[in-house]
């Protein structure tokens, strides 16, 4: 039975609904099970912005506090991971990478490989990305593309509670590590999610609207930002389809494509910085498999190639809002 519940609680409920399932997973992060036992709190304070509040009271065992430490839990996980575990990683901000990077991309994303398909590795990195907190350049990056480039690594980005609760139990489930791309902006978004557990298959695209001239290829929180340019379009006449990759690694190519070979006319919206990125990805892909289809150029819609600004009204600017994706979807409407 569905209800409507947060982003928030939906990513909760599945680490909870996993966790009674299955005794080999745990949840280690900074402030996990911090807190626990100050004045007047009972319970731990559930990671920076509360979003595994209320499992430490449940799995007092598998709660784990952290060290400010990213290179040694990250490692710590992994490790876990390979000795049987499956371990579910808070790295705070995406931004933190950089500190454990190695760890994620020269071992995690390695072993299946370098030990001929033997080595299981099923760790899940859970981390927050985007702009809009008002967090500065250092804890606001959309940074999904580095870790797609990454062969080995499965790359998540649920843009809906519905898809978040589903995207992560498959994550938990899944014998390869995954890093799992929370939008911080996304954590009060309600929708209707089922109580009951349920896996949402990776590589399979969302098409959350459908429309016969123009295609808008994305993810995240640019769902909801397209979705509301779409609104405005269809006013005028214009009928787009919207995709939601889902999972930037496995990538659903083939709804994307088939989607293009409908319309003719493609925008693809991305919050992160322009170059190598996923919309430059798709905008390749596309001129590579389906340029015959295309009757306009491919538009790109994504931030500058600069640091995510403080100032409210610059952080605004940049990122891609529904104005600028109604701008490049009448472009190539009207182009002949």
């Amino acid at each position: 039975m569905a209800r409507e519940i947060s982003y928030q609680q939906a990513i909760n409920e599945a680490l909870r609904q996993e966790m009674e399932r299955d005794p080999s997973v745990l949840v280690m992060g900074e402030d996990n099970a911090g807190g626990e036992g100050s004045p007047g709190e009972r319970d731990a304070w559930g990671g920076v912005l509360g979003v595994t509040k209320g499992l430490y009271p449940k799995f007092p065992d598998r709660v784990l506090d952290t060290p400010i430490s990213e290179s040694g839990f990250i490692g710590a996980a992994i490790g876990a991971a390979a000795a049987g575990m499956r371990p579910v990683a808070e790295l705070m901000f995406v931004d933190f990478m950089g500190v454990c990077f190695d760890q994620i991309f020269n071992q995690a994303a390695k072993f299946k490989y370098m030990f001929g398909g033997k080595a299981q590795t099923p760790v899940v990195i859970r981390t927050m990305v985007g702009a809009g907190l008002r967090a500065a350049g250092q804890h606001s990056q959309m940074l999904v593309n580095v870790f797609t480039h990454i062969p080995g690594l499965k790359v998540v980005c649920p843009a809906t509670p519905y898809d978040a609760k589903g995207l992560l139990i498959q994550s938990i489930r899944d014998n390869d590590p995954v890093i799992f791309c929370e939008h911080k902006l996304l954590y009060g978004l309600k929708g209707d999610v089922p109580e009951e557990s349920y896996a949402i298959p990776f590589g399979e695209a969302n098409v959350v609207r459908e429309g016969k001239d123009v295609t808008i290829v994305t993810f995240g929180r640019m769902v909801h930002l397209s979705n509301e340019a779409t609104a405005e379009l269809a006013k005028a006449g214009i009928q787009c389809e919207v995709i939601d990759l889902r999972t930037t690694s496995p990538l659903d190519e083939d709804t994307v494509l088939e989607s293009v070979a409908k319309t003719g006319r493609v925008v693809v919206v991305d919050e992160s910085n322009p170059r190598c990125s996923i919309a430059s990805d798709i905008s390749s892909l596309i001129a590579m498999k389906a340029f015959g289809d295309l009757k306009a150029p491919i538009e790109m819609v994504t931030a500058p190639h600069t640091p995510v600004p403080f100032a409210d009204s610059l952080e605004d600017l940049y990122i891609p809002g529904p104005a600028k994706i109604r701008g490049a979807v009448e472009r190539v409407a009207r182009y002949h």
